[in-house]
This record gives structure tokens, C-alpha cells and sequence, in this order.
């Protein structure tokens, strides 16, 4: 998916994880992470809007592991945390980056080239239902941002 659809899902997700967390959905700070979260694991790609900003590190591990390897895999979620936890984040911090970087993993893997979620295995998992930058993912990222408007406004 392209970042801007990236990002709408990470927000998307995080409104609707925070509340079952115990945090507050529209915390400035949390919902920076989320997005943040939700753009990360393309720094493996040099052409992606993080990747741009990070070019020599982003090239680096282009070059190396390739683009949706270990970046895109449930590993580099339990890598990211766990560096969180080490480095003293609070638990929202945590939170808020893993749902953003679990976002943009669920997102990635509604696309026909899926993700190698286990890592380095080669398999690959998908539900291809759609094709970067298409009509069909602009309208299921409209969906779901709808679906969860309407939880959060409902009484």
C-alpha cells in the first residue's frame, strides 16, 4: 500500500486498540507513534516516503535483506518492542508504535505479494485484495476508516 493509506490505517487502528488498551485513542503523542509505526517497516524500501528520508540506512537494508524481509515480518514487531522496553518507553509508547507497524503488516498483507511473516522462511502469506495504489485500495482504506468512525461516534 502507498504511505498515505499506510498512515490512515495506522491511525484507523490505533483509535479502535487504544480504548481496549486503557490509553487515550487521541493522545498527540500516541497517535504520532501509530503513524510512525504504520510507515516504518518500509525503511527496507529506498523509494518509499520513509525510505526517502533515511536513504543511506534504507538503501543499506535494500541491499542486504530486500524489500518486505525482515522488516515486514512478525520478528521485526517483537524486535521493535522489545527495543522500546529496553531503551525504558512507557507502555503506551510500545503500544502505540506496535499497533502502527502491526497496521501497516495487515495492510501489506491485503496485497497480492503478501509478506514473509515468518521470516526468513520463504513462504509468504496474503489475502490479495488489492494492488498498491489502486482504486480497490483507496476504497478499502476508506472502508475501514468509515467502519471506524462510525464505532467511535456511535453512543
Amino acid at each position: 500500500m502507498m504511505a498515505r493509506s499506510h498512515v490512515v490505517v495506522g491511525v484507523a487502528a490505533w483509535l479502535a486498540a487504544a480504548p481496549l488498551l486503557h490509553l487515550p485513542p487521541l493522545n498527540a503523542a500516541y497517535l504520532g507513534l501509530a503513524v510512525a509505526g504504520s510507515l516504518l517497516p518500509d525503511l527496507d524500501h529506498p523509494q518509499s516516503w520513509v525510505g526517502r528520508r533515511t536513504r543511506p540506512v534504507s538503501s543499506a537494508i535494500a541491499a542486504t535483506l530486500g524489500h518486505r524481509g525482515i522488516t515486514h515480518s512478525a520478528l521485526a514487531v517483537l524486535g521493535v518492542v522489545l527495543l522500546l522496553a529496553y531503551a525504558g518507553a512507557r507502555r503506551g509508547t510500545e503500544a502505540a508504535l506496535a499497533v502502527g507497524y502491526l497496521s501497516h503488516l495487515a495492510a501489506d498483507l491485503l496485497t497480492p505479494r503478501g509478506l514473509r511473516l515468518a521470516w526468513p522462511l520463504r513462504r509468504s502469506w496474503s489475502l490479495p485484495l488489492c494492488r498498491t495504489g489502486t482504486p480497490a485500495e483507496a476504497l478499502i482504506v476508506l472502508a475501514l476508516a468509515g467502519g471506524i468512525a462510525w464505532r467511535m461516534l456511535r453512543p
